[in-house]
C-alpha cells in the first residue's frame, strides 16, 4: 500500500474516532453532537446556511464549469424539495441539506466513476468542502465541552488587562449604540459569514486548479482549518465568556452587574475564578473570529505565487478584517486581550505554514519560536499579572500592543517585504 493511501487511511480513521468520541460526550451531556447534527443535514433540518452552501463552493473549483453548474443546480433543487416538505409539515425556514446530499455524491461519483485529474481534483475539492463542514459540527461540541470543562471563568481577570488597553470593548459598543440598527446588521451579518469570506477568497487562490492540474501547497483553507484545531484548546486552559455575558444583562444572576456597554465596571486589584452558567461558552480567549478574519486578510492580499491580488479582493479582505474586529468588540463578545491573543496565533500559525517550500530556514523558526513564546507569556499575564496591567495601565499597555506591532513587523519583513534586487557590483560574475 502506498505511503499517500496509509495517510488518508490514517487520517479517516482517527476522523471517525473523533467524531464517534465526541457524540458519546454530547449523548452522555444531552447536547447535540457531531454524527446527530449531520444526520440532520440529511434528512432533517440543518443547523447552518452558510456552512454548507460554503462547503459546496469550495467543491465547486475541482469542477469543470459544465458540473459546476449541474451540482450547484442539483443542490439548489434538493434544497428547495426539502424546504417545500417542511413547510407543508409547519417546519421553519432552513436551507442545507441539498449542497450537503451533493457533496457526499460528489466523493462518490469521482471515486467510482471518473479517472485522472478529473477524478483527482474533485476529490480534493470535495474533501476541503466536506472538511468545512465537520469542523462545524466539531465546533459546536467544543463549545459544549468548554462549559463542562469551565464551571469557573476568568473574566475578572481579563478586564483588568482591557484596562490597559483602553477598554476597546465598552468604546465600541457604545459607539454602536449611537450609530443605529443599520452599521449593526451590516456588522451581524460579516461575522455570522465568516465562512463564506474563507470560500471566496479559496475559490480566487483556486481558481486554475482544473485549468493546471496543479494545487499550491498552501492556500487559506489549510491556515483556517489549522486555527480551529489549535485554537480551541485554549478555551478550556483559559475559560471566559465576554463582557456582554460577565459584565452585561445577558450574564443574568452569574453577571457581576449591568455595566456593558455604557459604564466601565470599577478596577478590583484581587481578581479571582468567578462561577458562571451551565450554558454560555467559554469561547473568547484566544479571539479565533479575529484569527480567521486576519487569515482572509493575509490571503486576500497575494495569489499563491506571490502575485498581488486584485483591489476587489485586497479591499474585500481589510474590510471584512475591520468589519469582524468591530463586531467582536462592539457586541460585546471580546475583550480586547482575547483580539491580541487571537492576532498573535494566527500570524504563528500563519509563519509554521506558509511558503513550504522555503522548509524550516532560520528565518521561519526565529518567527514561530517567537510567536509561540509571545502567545504563552500573553495568557500567563493575563492570568497571574492582571493587578499589574490594572495598577499600571500605561506602560502596561504600551508593552502588550509595542510586543505585538513588533511581531507583525517581523511577519511582514519575513513573507511580504519586498527583496531588494542586488546592484551591478554585488551580481555574481559570469564563468
Amino acid at each position: 500500500m502506498s505511503s499517500t493511501r496509509v495517510r488518508t487511511t490514517a487520517v479517516l480513521s482517527a476522523g471517525a474516532v473523533v467524531l464517534i468520541a465526541l457524540q458519546l460526550v454530547a449523548a452522555r451531556h444531552h447536547f447535540t453532537g457531531p454524527l446527530e447534527s449531520l444526520w440532520a443535514d440529511y434528512t432533517g433540518t440543518p443547523k447552518s446556511f452558510t456552512v454548507p452552501w460554503a462547503g459546496l463552493g469550495l467543491a465547486l473549483i475541482g469542477l469543470s464549469w459544465r458540473r459546476r453548474f449541474l451540482a450547484a443546480g442539483a443542490a439548489l433543487g434538493i434544497d428547495l424539495i426539502y424546504q417545500a416538505f417542511r413547510s407543508l409539515d409547519g417546519g421553519p425556514l432552513a436551507m442545507g441539506n441539498g449542497p450537503v446530499i451533493v457533496l457526499t455524491g460528489l466523493i462518490v461519483l469521482a471515486a467510482w466513476k471518473w479517472d485522472g485529474k478529473d477524478r483527482g481534483n474533485a476529490i480534493h475539492a470535495a474533501a476541503l468542502g466536506i472538511l468545512l463542514v465537520l469542523s462545524s459540527k466539531i465546533a459546536d461540541v467544543w463549545l459544549g465541552i468548554t462549559v463542562l470543562a469551565g464551571p469557573k471563568v476568568l473574566d475578572q481577570h481579563i478586564v483588568l488587562v482591557d484596562h490597559a488597553l483602553g477598554d476597546p470593548s465598552w468604546m465600541l459598543g457604545q459607539l454602536l449604540a449611537w450609530l443605529g440598527s443599520a452599521p449593526s446588521a451590516v456588522l451581524h451579518w460579516v461575522y455570522i459569514e465568516l465562512p463564506m469570506g474563507a470560500m471566496i477568497v479559496t475559490i480566487w487562490q483556486l481558481r486554475n486548479v482544473v485549468k493546471t492540474g496543479e494545487w499550491p501547497r498552501h492556500y487559506l483553507v489549510r491556515t483556517f482549518l489549522t486555527i480551529g484545531l489549535i485554537g480551541p484548546i485554549f478555551y478550556i486552559v483559559f475559560p471566559v465568556v465576554g463582557p456582554m455575558f460577565a459584565f452585561g444583562h445577558d450574564g443574568g444572576a452569574f453577571s457581576l452587574g449591568d455595566y456593558w456597554p455604557n459604564i466601565v465596571p470599577p478596577v478590583d486589584l484581587h481578581p479571582g475564578a468567578m462561577p458562571f452558567d451551565h450554558y454560555t461558552p467559554r469561547n473568547c480567549m484566544p479571539s479565533l473570529h479575529t484569527a480567521w478574519a486576519l487569515s482572509i486578510f493575509i490571503h486576500s492580499r497575494r495569489d499563491t505565487a506571490g502575485n498581488p491580488a486584485p483591489r476587489w479582493l485586497r479591499w474585500g479582505g481589510a474590510f471584512w478584517l475591520l468589519a469582524t474586529l468591530s463586531a467582536t468588540l462592539g457586541f460585546g463578545y471580546h475583550y480586547g486581550a482575547d483580539l491580541v491573543a487571537g492576532a498573535v496565533l494566527c500570524l504563528t500559525i500563519e509563519s509554521a505554514l506558509r511558503a513550504p517550500e522555503r522548509g524550516w530556514d532560520p528565518a521561519r523558526i526565529r518567527l514561530v519560536g517567537a510567536g509561540a513564546v509571545l502567545f504563552g507569556s500573553l495568557l500567563l499575564s493575563y492570568r497571574y499579572a492582571s493587578d499589574f496591567y490594572a495598577a499600571h495601565p500605561l506602560p502596561a499597555g504600551f508593552i502588550v500592543l509595542g510586543l505585538l506591532a513588533a511581531f507583525v513587523t517581523a511577519f511582514y519583513r519575513t513573507w511580504f517585504a519586498q527583496v531588494p534586487v542586488p546592484a551591478a557590483a554585488e551580481l555574481p560574475a559570469r564563468v
